[in-house]
């Protein structure tokens, strides 16, 4: 299955909020790797740190799947018996094309794709869940409240798998990081009225917090470490561990 070149903000209109419509599903595996640096890594080793707290008989949640990237690259890792993936999404559009990838790839460990809000999903028997650049899109005030969910849904020694693009404390430090961000972008091939278009865009949707409000949430509702394992220019990925 063919995925197109991320040609959506290149030229001039009028900007709507953005949504993970037909046309971003087209395109989202060239718009994710040309915006987010490091993505092919972070990817990866979320497969990895998922096979390494997978237990038999357990659920591994991929909330905010997209085209279930996540959820194949623990597939192909994981090697423990009656272990399930599973693999959630609210945008139809995403979640048809996840089908058809999950589809055209052979794994032991099965992959069921829901259509749902992640809000709605009740969590149980987890060894991980994983929330690759999806929190950040929920609104702030429901946060604490699914990270909750999360973590009463996880089983002793589970991990909660978090990436998100961050804030800096500092007005300095967020500039400097929003402009190497910015100068990644234009590497990739992105025009300034891509750029600009793009981050109008995602304004009013995308609300992003500090790593050390992160932590804060994920300490208070139970989680005893938080080990941020990844980080460039603006983007990190962290591991919330809940105890034994």
């Amino acid at each position: 299955m063919q995925d197109g070149k991320d040609t959506i903000y290149s030229q001039p209109q009028q900007i709507t909020e953005f949504c993970f419509d037909h046309s971003v599903a087209e395109v989202f595996p060239d718009m994710i790797q040309r915006s987010v640096p490091g993505y092919s890594t972070i990817i990866d080793t979320i497969g990895q740190i998922c096979a390494r707290y997978a237990q038999p008989q357990t659920n591994i949640y991929d909330l905010g799947c997209s085209l279930g990237a996540v959820s194949l690259a623990a597939s192909k890792y994981i090697q423990r018996e009656n272990c399930q993936i599973l693999a959630i999404d609210n945008s139809q559009a995403m979640v048809q094309r996840c089908k058809l990838h999950v589809q055209s790839y052979k794994s032991a460990t099965p992959i069921n794709v829901i259509c749902d809000d992640i809000q709605n999903i009740d969590l149980k028997n987890a060894c991980c869940v994983v929330m690759n650049f999806t929190l950040q899109f929920i609104p702030p005030e429901q946060r604490l409240d699914i990270i909750q969910k999360i973590y009463s849904g996880l089983n002793s020694g589970g991990v909660l798998v978090l990436s998100e693009k961050l804030s800096h404390d500092t007005e300095l430090g967020n500039d400097l990081l929003i402009d190497l961000h910015h100068e990644f972008k234009r590497r990739n091939g992105y025009s300034e009225l891509e750029i600009s278009q793009k981050r109008s865009a995602l304004e009013d949707v995308m609300r992003t917090e500090t790593f050390e409000q992160h932590k804060e949430r994920l300490k208070q509702v139970g989680f005893s470490d938080v080990v941020r394992w990844f980080t460039c220019f603006n983007f990190a990925s962290m591991v919330a561990i809940k105890g034994k």
